[in-house]
């Protein structure tokens, strides 16, 4: 006869053993550095700031694409972007870290492009919305191309709730990059296109155990 192990960890590491736990802490830590990175640039006097897109400058395009997502323009910018990168990135984590990170890279790199292409001369655009806007579109629309029950429902609800902010790829207020928003929301599609057919090829018959490691 054999009877369940009991489990002597603390309610608080079982919690942050979980998937949930897990999920949770990463994009709080995530969050926490870019409140991090945001002192540092208002100690310098916000020179960071330079390190954005420069759109059709060539010189520093590499490093404004990857480094914009992660200045701010002050502590209202970061703030308004904090409390949606924390419930997005959650979701996104949740429901599969690995599968999330990757469609990340690709909002990350196609916003990045796009703004660089597309911005206003003479401007310099920072900010994470431009990945906040692909990571709402691509959980919105992963479940379309995966077509499990999770993905769809938290899809079907993100666009009841969050659905008013796709309203932002459109040009509007002034000082705000709709082309940021516009080129993160295509990415998240074009994210939400190649994971999840790919998902779908790797649930087919035999490959369950693949999908379990690209889940994890």
């Amino acid at each position: 006869m054999t009877v369940p192990r009991n489990d002597e960890r603390s309610p608080l590491r079982r919690v942050a053993g979980s998937t949930a736990g897990r999920s949770a802490i990463v994009v709080a830590v995530f969050v926490a550095a870019l409140w991090g990175i945001e002192v540092v640039d208002s100690i310098a006097g916000n020179a960071l700031d330079q390190w954005g897109i420069h759109p059709r400058d060539g010189g520093d395009a590499v490093r404004g694409i990857a480094l914009a997502p992660l200045l701010h323009g002050g502590w209202e910018h970061l703030a308004a972007n904090s409390v949606p990168a924390l419930i997005l990135g959650f979701l996104g984590l949740i429901a599969g870290a690995g599968r999330f990170l990757l469609a990340t890279a690709i909002i990350w790199v196609v916003s990045g492009i796009g703004v660089w292409i597309t911005g206003g001369t003479n401007t310099v655009v920072i900010g994470l919305s431009g990945v906040l806007f692909g990571w709402m579109t691509y959980l919105a629309a992963r479940g379309l191309f995966t077509r499990k029950p999770l993905d769809l429902i938290v899809g079907v609800t993100l666009m009841v709730l969050y659905g008013g902010m796709l309203w932002g790829v459109l040009p509007g207020q002034p000082g705000v990059s709709w082309q940021a928003h516009l080129w993160g929301a295509v990415g998240g599609v074009v994210a939400a296109v190649l994971l999840g057919r790919r998902a779908r090829s790797e649930s087919g018959p035999g490959n369950s155990r693949q999908v379990g490691a690209i889940a994890s």
